[in-house]
């Protein structure tokens, strides 16, 4: 099954690490060095100002807001007040970027990272791709390795059990899952699913009620939902490539695509980017 996304907000830079929440779609731009959030009418706030550049975001069991900050591979937190002081430094953690973030419902936040220099590989074909790893941030704000050896750790969600996380390795090609213990411990790695048969190179990633996964693919203006092991259920063509999604609307049946030309560093003069909408027979489901 195929269908085709309408564009519900125009006239973004580059948009990612969208998320359902209180009613509205709350969502990064990166260029913007801003958190924004919509509401199903297409009233647009903007929430907070992140210098640094802003990528995934979630929520402690508090409701104070997290946000990952890109360049300096930080976790902030916003107070109460509106304030945003320094969750999590990762910085001695992460080697390059941080990106995306899952927050589970005990408030650890899962964040991912470049690993190496993205901007300068698509320019001069160096440094290589380097594996990395995933991190774990308590809710003290206390940051530790949870999975080595991953291939671009980007988007993430964690099952309505709160027992299984599965993260996209963009440059592996595929979907990760991996057990989660009551104490946030990851093991039992496998592969969710082999999406290179499928030519998607997954980057943000929602969760259903089935089970399936919705997949952004940079590599096409399109986005995927898959089952795990792999099987492609359904696609939503889009108007450029997607870079991520999330399952929102009051019955969480409305599909929201972030999308772009591309994410480069053109984006900083650009507005091209986009929010991209399509119905969906199954509901979201999980985290975030």
């Amino acid at each position: 099954m195929t269908r085709r996304a309408s564009v519900f907000l125009a006239g973004l830079q580059f948009g990612e690490g969208p998320r359902w929440h209180d009613g509205r779609l709350w969502f990064s731009d990166f260029y913007q060095h801003a958190v924004f959030a919509v509401s199903e009418d297409g009233k647009l706030e903007r929430v907070v100002e992140v210098p640094q550049q802003p990528s995934g975001l979630g929520w402690l069991p508090d409701g104070c807001l997290l946000v990952v900050s890109m360049l300096d591979r930080r976790v902030l937190r916003r107070e109460p007040d509106g304030a945003l002081v320094e969750h999590a430094d990762l910085s001695r953690l992460a080697p390059f970027h941080c990106n995306d973030m899952a927050v589970d419902r005990a408030g650890r936040a899962y964040v991912g990272n470049f690993g190496f220099d993205l901007q300068a590989f698509r320019e001069t074909g160096t440094p290589q791709p380097t594996p990395t790893v995933l991190i774990r941030v308590d809710p003290s704000g206390g940051a530790s390795i949870a999975a080595d050896d991953l291939h671009f750790p980007n988007g993430t969600v964690i099952t309505p059990d709160g027992r299984t996380l599965i993260i996209a390795e963009t440059f592996a090609y595929r979907l990760t899952a991996f057990d989660v213990a009551s104490d946030g411990m990851l093991s039992n790695r496998r592969v969710f699913a082999d999406l290179q048969p499928l030519g998607v190179w997954p980057d943000g990633i929602c969760l259903d009620a089935e089970g399936a996964v919705w997949v952004g693919n940079p590599a096409a203006a399109e986005v995927v939902r898959v089952a795990e092991g792999g099987k492609l259920l359904e696609r939503v063509s889009t108007t450029q490539p997607s870079f991520a999604c999330m399952l929102g609307g009051v019955d969480r049946r409305t599909l929201f695509v972030l999308t772009a030309p591309d994410s480069g560093r053109d984006r900083k003069r650009e507005r091209k980017g986009a929010i991209e909408i399509a119905p969906v027979d199954v509901p979201g489901a999980g985290l975030p």
